[in-house]
């Protein structure tokens, strides 16, 4: 028996401009972060023996996971499409919309389709690589949805649609 684990398919390579900015902040945080900590690191290099020297061991295991942070984000960031503006049928479901749905039992569900990098379940964001995602794509207003899911299908009533915010629908 292997290891081997097929790699998993990338995700998709778009991004809202609010999240595109989030992006930039985090990577603007991590390198003043990264100021500070090296210079932790040089204050605890300079206290003598770093075998036993806690500070400087766990400075530098912040440095690499800071360094691994904006490594990852800077590929991310040459390999992204940000999508500005809106598209010409909105009354279609596509990329950053608001979508108000509605169940079997008239439970309301408000979601964002945004990119992989950016869902966010506290915020009602869900990728566009998601099961519910991929079934709304390109579904008009009033239409129904068939969501596959591993604890069975379920069905919503797509009930509006806004790309100017929640607060639209």
């Amino acid at each position: 028996m292997s290891r081997y684990r097929p790699p998993s398919k990338p995700g998709s390579k778009y991004i809202t401009p609010e999240g595109h900015e989030r992006f930039k902040d985090e990577i603007r945080q991590l390198w003043q972060e990264r100021a500070i900590v090296t210079e932790e690191v040089r204050a605890a290099a300079a206290l003598g023996d770093r075998s036993e020297n806690a500070e400087y061991i766990y400075g530098k295991k912040r440095l690499r996971e800071i360094d691994g942070r904006l490594r990852h984000l800077g590929k991310r960031l040459d390999n992204i499409n940000v999508v500005h503006g809106l598209p010409k049928e909105q009354n279609k479901v596509f990329f950053g919309a608001w979508v108000k749905l509605m169940d079997e039992d008239d439970n309301e569900l408000i979601v964002r389709i945004v990119g992989p990098d950016e869902f966010d379940t506290d915020k009602q964001y869900i990728s566009m690589d998601s099961p519910l995602a991929q079934a709304l794509l390109k579904r008009s207003l009033h239409d129904e949805v068939t969501v596959v899911r591993p604890a069975g299908t379920i069905e919503y009533w797509i009930e509006s649609i806004s790309y100017c915010g929640a607060d639209e629908l």
